[in-house]
């Protein structure tokens, strides 16, 4: 398992953050499920099934998480089976993928309740007996929600159907399809329905791409000055930033340690560029270091303009030097 994968599962494992991650997708950010109404079901799924040689054959996957969730909600009570698998690369047959699992999932019940009907002996007719399954049984509805981690745009399928290539139309209204529940940061537009700090995560994926406007975003909402020290860990593995943490904080602030890391990174290219120019006395000796140090900043994150400030260049040479 990546380190990505074992981040992800134990950050969205949380139940705060799971019912915040729900009710996003599944209510438009109203609280309906409740974290203390959220509880673990076991992530493995197995399903057996009869061969082509008369031969049990046994099939397990293991998903992400997967929650059982008690929802009161417009005077009722429901019950529904929720899972959670995170993607910090574009699957390109996610509908597949998690179409298993849910049937993997509806699959056990059936075993479960044939299972429990064959101990207690109670189906009535020859039809409930060979199904393992009565008229008045009843399954619990299954979601599975995709997290997408990644700073690219999400270009995969979104249902099943989009994997298909030429369909007669005239077959198409017998063709059952399948869509996945998909949560992509670049597509989230409103972020305020969010009540934990996986919205300072989303932000960050959604603008990773652009550090102009990952700076705007961390200067402009406040909910950056106090992050927790998980939610950092995961913006710095899943974006690629370089967020100091100190060990001894379990709370940070993004605005300052951002600016801290870019006034860091100024000075380290001034301070780089005088101590080789005084050591060579050269003017190649300065643009050779001035390079050097422009590459450094550039796998750190920093925009043209940063660097070409930090190196003392303009921008039309450091990008010259960076593509070179």
């Amino acid at each position: 398992m990546s380190a990505k994968d074992s981040m992800a599962k134990e950050y969205f494992a949380d139940n705060a953050r799971f019912a915040d991650l729900c009710n996003n997708i599944l209510y438009g950010g109203r609280e309906v499920i409740r974290p203390e109404n959220l509880k673990e079901r076991d992530t493995t799924e197995v399903l057996t099934a009869l061969g082509l040689d008369k031969k049990t054959i046994a099939m397990q996957k293991l998903r992400d998480i997967f929650k059982n969730a008690s929802i009161k909600y417009t005077g009722k009570s429901y019950v529904v089976l929720i899972g959670v698998e995170n993607q910090s690369d574009i699957h390109y047959a996610i509908p597949i993928k998690n179409m298993f699992y849910d049937v993997m999932a509806y699959g056990n019940q059936v075993k479960e309740t044939a299972k429990k009907h064959r101990k207690d002996k109670d189906t009535t007719t020859s039809d409930e007996f060979l199904s393992g399954f009565t008229k008045e049984d009843k399954l619990i509805p299954v979601i599975t929600i995709t997290v997408y981690l990644g700073t690219k745009e999400w270009d995969g399928p979104r249902k099943l159907s989009d994997m298909f290539g030429d369909v007669d139309e005239e077959l198409r209204p017998f063709i059952p399809d399948y869509r996945i529940n998909l949560l992509a940061p670049r597509e989230i537009t409103d972020f305020t329905g969010f009540r934990t700090s996986i919205r300072q995560l989303f932000e960050v994926l959604k603008n990773a791409y652009d550090k102009e406007k990952m700076q705007e975003v961390l200067q402009n909402d406040e909910k950056f000055s106090r992050v927790d020290r998980e939610t950092v860990e995961a913006i710095n593995l899943f974006a690629g930033t370089d967020i100091d943490i100190d060990e001894k904080d379990e709370v940070i602030d993004m605005c300052k340690a951002w600016e801290e890391q870019k006034n860091e990174g100024r000075e380290l290219g001034r301070e780089e560029g005088r101590k080789e120019g005084r050591e060579e006395g050269r003017e190649e000796g300065r643009i050779r270091q001035a390079k050097v140090t422009a590459l450094k900043l550039q796998k750190k994150g920093h925009s043209i303009e940063d660097i070409a400030e930090c190196v003392d260049f303009d921008e039309e040479t450091v990008k010259k030097w960076l593509v070179s």
